[in-house]
Parts: C-alpha cells; sequence; structure tokens
C-alpha cells in the first residue's frame, strides 16, 4: 500500500496496522535522512512492533524521548496521537514543525528539539488493535488467553448476529443488578430498589466455554494486560490481575524492554491511553511528600503545561489514580520508566468526556469514573448530539445456543466514549503535541566552551577546556534513578595521553539551568547554584600533535572538541 507523506488519515479515523505500517514506510521514504523503521519485535500472530526513529545521525547518541500508544487493544486514539507527534518532530528536524500543530513552539524549544533522537511506538499490540478493529471485541491487551488460565467455564466473545461485531447482551433475571433508563431505553442504569422490573444482567456477545449450566463472572482474568507486565513492583496474579506469568512474559512488553534498555539515552516518555482526559504521573506507591523535590518540581512544570494545553490535569498515581485505596497498580510500564530507566515519564488518558459533559473535576480524579445515575443519562445525551448515538445504541431480540432468549446492544462504545469521536481527533492530535514539544526540549544538552592551548617549556603544551551542561535537566536526569548502572556520570578523554595523569576520567554529573515548579522563588533573594553547572578540565601535553578531547556518557552522549578544527 503505497501512502503519500501528506495524507495524514490518522487524524480523522483509527487506523488498521497495515495503514500505519503504511505511513511509517512513507515517512521513511520521504525522509530518509532523518527517519528510519526499527523493528522492535514480532506478536504471535506475526506482526511487526515498529518504532519510528527520527532525527539525524543515527550512530550519534544523545538525550532520547520515547513516545507510545495502543498498550490496551480498544484504545486506539493513541495510535493517532502518536503518529501526529511523528510527524511534528519530522517537521522539527528539517523544514519546521507543520503549520497547525506547533504554531506557538518558541524558537528557543524548536531549536532544541534538534539536538533530541526521537523513537515512537504507535501501536503497542498490533494482534489487540487488529481484533477490535476487525471484530469489536471488548479486549483487554491482546487477543489471547493468559498461560495460567484453567479449563473452567469462561466467556469467549465473538460475533453472534453476523454484523462483524462483538458487542454486549443483556438477560432478563429477577436478580438482574440493571434496568433500562426511560427516556434513553438503550442505556442500563444501576438497579435501586424502588425501580419496578424488568431487570437485566449484561455479559459479552459471544459464547460460554467449558460450559456447565453455570454463567461465569466476565470479567478481564484470565486476559493478559500488558500494562502490568513490567519489571518495576511487578506482583503476579492474583495480587495483581492481568500481571502475566513474569515480568516482560509478552512479547509486546519485553520488546519495549529490550529497546529501553538498550536505549540508556531516553530522558522522556509518555504512554498514551485512554479515557478521561488526564495525565498520571509517579510515583505511584507513595505520596509526594516522599518524592524526590527535584522530580516532583520538574513534574509539576511538565503538568502545568499539559494542562494549559490540552486542558487535562496531571495528577499523582499513588494519590489520585488507584482504583482502591492505598493499592496500587503494579507492573506498568511509567513506573519502570521513571524508577528503572531514569526517564520522566506520564501516562495520558485521551479524551476529556467528564469535561465535556459538564462533569466538575473529582479529587482523587479516579472518583471521575465512578458515575451516578444522573450523569450516566447526560451521558447518553451527549452520545446522542455528539457522537451520532453509537455508543448507546440499543436492543434487540436472540436466541443464545445456550442461554436462551436474550438482547445483543447495538452500541459501540470503543468510538465516541473509549476514544474520542472521529470529528474531535484532528483537535486531540494539536492539542496532545505540544507539551510533548515542550517535554522533548528539557534534556540535558553537553557544550564545550573556552578550549585554549597554551605552550609551556620543554615543548610541553598545557590544554583546559570548561564542558558546561546547557540543557534543562541534569546529565543524571531524575533523582529517582541517579544509582542505576546505566546512569554513568560524565567522562573525559584526551587525546595524546597527557604527561600529567590519565587519559580519561572521571567528571561526574553537572545540574542542569531548570528547577522546575519547586516554589522556593522570590524576588528578594535570587540565587544560583555556582557553577554546578560546568566542570574546568586542564591537562599538559607533550608535542605538536593536534589535540582531541571527548566528553560525555552514554546517558547523554558525547562532545567534541579538536585543536585541528
Amino acid at each position: 500500500m503505497s501512502v503519500e507523506p501528506s495524507d495524514r488519515p490518522w487524524r480523522n479515523a483509527f487506523l488498521p496496522y497495515d495503514r500505519i505500517l503504511a505511513q511509517v514506510d512513507a515517512w521513511v521514504a520521504a525522509h530518509p535522512e532523518r527517519v528510519r523503521r526499527i523493528d522492535l519485535g514480532t506478536t504471535p500472530e506475526g506482526r511487526p512492533i515498529v518504532a519510528l526513529d527520527i532525527g539525524p545521525e543515527p550512530a550519534r547518541i544523545r538525550p532520547a524521548m520515547m513516545v507510545s500508544a495502543n498498550m490496551h487493544a480498544t484504545e486506539l486514539a493513541g495510535s493517532s496521537v502518536a503518529l501526529a507527534f511523528a510527524e511534528a518532530v519530522i517537521g522539527a528536524h528539517g523544514d519546521g514543525v507543520p503549520k497547525g500543530v506547533a504554531d506557538d513552539l518558541p524558537p528557543t524549544v524548536a531549536a532544541a528539539l534538534r539536538d533530541v533522537r526521537f523513537f515512537v511506538v504507535p501501536r503497542i499490540t498490533p494482534d489487540g488493535g487488529e481484533h477490535v478493529l476487525d471484530t469489536g471485541r471488548q479486549i483487554r491487551s491482546v487477543p489471547r488467553v493468559a498461560t495460567h488460565a484453567e479449563p473452567t467455564p469462561r466467556w469467549i466473545r465473538g460475533d453472534l448476529t453476523g454484523d462483524g461485531r462483538s458487542r454486549l447482551m443483556r438477560v432478563k433475571d429477577p436478580n438482574g443488578q440493571l434496568v433500562a433508563h426511560d427516556a434513553h431505553p438503550g442505556l442500563l442504569l444501576p438497579r435501586r430498589i424502588d425501580d419496578p422490573p424488568p431487570y437485566y444482567k449484561v455479559f459479552p456477545e459471544g459464547t460460554i466455554a467449558h460450559f456447565d449450566g453455570t454463567v461465569p463472572d466476565p470479567s478481564y482474568a484470565p486476559q493478559l494486560d500488558l500494562n502490568r507486565n513490567f519489571p518495576w513492583s511487578w506482583k503476579p496474579e492474583p495480587t495483581q490481575a492481568g500481571a502475566g506469568d513474569f515480568p516482560g512474559s509478552a512479547p509486546e512488553s519485553r520488546a519495549l524492554l529490550e529497546f529501553a534498555v538498550g536505549h540508556p539515552e531516553i530522558f522522556a516518555w509518555v504512554d498514551f491511553h485512554t479515557f478521561g482526559g488526564v495525565c498520571i504521573r509517579p510515583d505511584g506507591e507513595k505520596p509526594d511528600n516522599k518524592m524526590d523535590r527535584f522530580d516532583l518540581a520538574v513534574f509539576r512544570q511538565l503538568g502545568e503545561w499539559a494542562e494549559a494545553a490540552t486542558g487535562y490535569p496531571m495528577v499523582s498515581g499513588a494519590e489520585e489514580f488507584c482504583y482502591r485505596p492505598d493499592v496500587p497498580i503494579y507492573g506498568d510500564l511509567i513506573e519502570f520508566a521513571y524508577h528503572q530507566r531514569g526517564a520522566f515519564a506520564y501516562v495520558v488518558e485521551l479524551h476529556d468526556l467528564f469535561a465535556q459533559m459538564g462533569i466538575e473535576r473529582q479529587k482523587p480524579f479516579i472518583d471521575s469514573y465512578r458515575l451516578t445515575r444522573e450523569q450516566m443519562a447526560d451521558m447518553a445525551q451527549w452520545d446522542a448530539e455528539h457522537n451520532g448515538g453509537r455508543g448507546i445504541g440499543d436492543w434487540v431480540p436472540f436466541e443464545h445456543p445456550q442461554l436462551g432468549p436474550v438482547e445483543i446492544g447495538t452500541g459501540d462504545p470503543i468510538f465516541g466514549f473509549k476514544n474520542p469521536p472521529p470529528s474531535q481527533m484532528p483537535d486531540v492530535c494539536d492539542r496532545q503535541v505540544q507539551p510533548l514539544l515542550r517535554l522533548a526540549a528539557i534534556g540535558p544538552r553537553l557544550a564545550l566552551d573556552d578550549a585554549t592551548i597554551t605552550d609551556l617549556s620543554d615543548g610541553l603544551r598545557a590544554v583546559s577546556l570548561t564542558v558546561r551542561n546547557a540543557g534543562y535537566l541534569p546529565t543524571h536526569v531524575c533523582g529517582a534513578a541517579r544509582e542505576r548502572s546505566h546512569n554513568e556520570p560524565l567522562w573525559a578523554e584526551i587525546s595524546p595521553a597527557p604527561v600529567n595523569g590519565p587519559a580519561r576520567v572521571k567528571v561526574g554529573h553537572l545540574k542542569g539551568w531548570g528547577s522546575g515548579l519547586d516554589g522556593s522563588g522570590s524576588p528578594m533573594w535570587p540565587d544560583s547554584p555556582g557553577h554546578a553547572d560546568r566542570r574546568l578540565l586542564r591537562w599538559v601535553v607533550a608535542g605538536e600533535d593536534a589535540v582531541t578531547v571527548r566528553v560525555g556518557s552514554r546517558r547523554v552522549g558525547w562532545v567534541e572538541w579538536s585543536s585541528a578544527g
């Protein structure tokens, strides 16, 4: 399939994977000097897990940013935003950022982007995304059952009506927990004691494997959740539902793990999910007053940028996004990226449906998902006015081969509820790109200043120069992972070898000039941390050969100066 780079189809539709791959390959063909395709791994159904590698000189190590999306199969909007971001940074490395994406980007930010390498994974779960688009199955991450699943009765989603989608079924039951709304008959509400019958139970459209006359609970388990399969604070079933057999047991999560370990220069990572209209940041297990103070200040700055551009607040995972009070989510990606890889990482839950419905922000934010019956009716009204009624739909009779008379819903909440309506996607893409570009601009950045060579006696020469961190963040990036083995200090190397010491010396880490939003500024006591952002280096060399100095690390890359020019 041929796709022109200017088509931008992701802004108006949720793309099948072959079209995503075609778009990736089109960018590679159109911009070979600054865009490459990396195949991170292969799914069990044989699809490549693909990343875009954006930026010139791929062999040159420098600070890098990672953007990933569609970890959960139904959360397709993230792929569109990831592609929009890729388009923006391709432009930033070329003739400029596409108009409409970042018109207000300051020149200093645009310039900083050119020193950053970008990795963009538009769909972490290609198998899951295809099953959702092809069948409408509401699977968590991947279309396969976890290996620990027992041969007991469980639901197998499928298309019983032949309309190409797998939706929901409702069954009349005197113990049903749901009733139909009077004004929106397709909407089911939690039952109250004064509600008259009929009462309903709801199950997935499909059949029951190992059916023995009992109807099993249609929960996610034993489905695998890729965002519970990462090694930071991983817990096995049943402590953490969807955890998998061990961290990285799924090829999709393992591909991300191996790539991240192979690229210690990644200093920022944003992972796109849906829905809610919120950014979720570390720490996922402890409150803000237990976090590294500098890290928290930077996250507050990132949150301010995100909310200004998107309207989405940034909240603590531990304080505002635990499904059960004081019980964290174990084994998720952003905690791995932050704690183990030392990246400023957060999740974006796209689609601010609650805000669009006029619901005030709840605190903790997780309570926003616990709607009252009145708010559920408002959602149905929003669906009718802004989504063509696609999310709620109606119910049609059907004779189920195991359960007898049932009704199958025509609503498709994947489109409009779990993801924004396609008509909103251009605006969603544009707004999300802005804060990501600012995040990309805060990485550490080395510079060499004031290099001099002074002749001494007896054929000796004194060499001096200053290495400076011109970036916002320190060279160790964040405090949470400063001591990780990959987060090595800066080293300085000189050639020819000096006569007054080793040719390779440890420089250590350098502070950046940024401080985040730490609330400590005052016009009465302005202060600066001295020269903690730079280091003066001196050597004595013999002879007349050209002198070369190289400073850096595998964490932030290298800069070089030569007396030969």
